[in-house]
């Protein structure tokens, strides 16, 4: 066993999680934290982060850490990765769940928010991708997991800006897989339906989103207990749930069928 396969274990093993203040991010700390990984939360909010990593602490009685983080900021990135390198120890596991979406008509967009959405949802994930896998690189062992969404398989309408950026996620991780499975260092994205998190919050405006998909909304502590699981192995993409699989397979068959519904029953923003 070498490489990523090292990382079954988690036991003693640092993982750096962006977007750990609330949501999958924090359920994901948490995960890990009760796998016997130190985890470094990392996020805007310090004060929520600092509560995040006391609970992390108290799961196994391992030392937590919160950082605060913007992830729209390379220069920060880059010196809380090689802060958290030198001052905690190797990062073994990196987690870039840090996001936000807006559901809005395209025509209607404020292009600031785009690219603010942009930087953040993407770039903040390849240049933090980057900075770790260096470190990863050297050591010949790693994992990086990137949360996408199926908005980046399935786009329906109002989702044009936020299924872009997570478009561009997965097509950045499918390159960075092939490149770094060579060095040990595996690449996993996830691609969740909507979860029951704060995320609607300002991504619904109408505030009656979740209420109307009830039936098919995602726990978040049960999609990062899969995520956590998923760590150690070659898995390539977790689509959760497993009938959104089956649609993205559909569409890519069916193009002009995917369409009719995309535009019709999967829309209800």
């Amino acid at each position: 066993m070498s490489g990523y396969r090292d990382l079954k274990n988690l036991e003693d093993r640092i993982a750096l999680v962006t977007g750990a203040s609330s949501g999958l991010g924090e359920q994901i700390a948490y995960q890990l934290a009760q796998k016997g990984a130190i985890v470094v939360a990392c996020a805007r909010n310090l004060d929520r982060l600092k509560e995040v990593a006391k609970s992390c602490a108290e799961f196994r009685g391992k030392k937590a850490y919160a950082v605060q983080m913007d992830v729209a900021d390379p220069e920060r990135i880059e010196k809380v990765v090689y802060q958290i390198e030198n001052e905690v120890g190797p990062i073994d596991v990196l987690v870039n769940d840090a996001g936000f979406g807006l559901m809005q008509n395209a025509l209607d967009f404020d292009m600031q928010v785009a690219e603010k959405m942009f930087r953040v949802n993407v770039l903040g994930t390849i240049y933090l991708s980057k900075f770790t896998a260096l470190q990863m690189a050297t050591r010949k062992r790693g994992a990086i997991i990137n949360i996408a969404s199926m908005a980046g398989k399935i786009a329906t309408p109002k989702s044009s800006v936020y299924s872009a950026t997570k478009a561009a996620v997965l097509g950045y991780s499918d390159a960075l897989r092939l490149e770094l499975k060579p060095l040990g260092i595996s690449v996993m994205t996830v691609n969740p339906g909507p979860i029951r998190t704060k995320f609607f919050d300002k991504a619904d405006e109408s505030g009656n989103y979740l209420e109307k998909i009830n039936g098919i909304v995602l726990n978040p502590e049960l999609v990062a207990e899969k995520i956590v699981h998923s760590i150690g192995t070659a898995k390539r993409e977790l689509n959760l749930p497993f009938f959104f699989n089956i649609a993205n397979v559909g569409y890519a068959l069916f193009p002009r069928l995917g369409d009719f519904l995309a535009a019709g029953i999967f829309n209800q923003k």
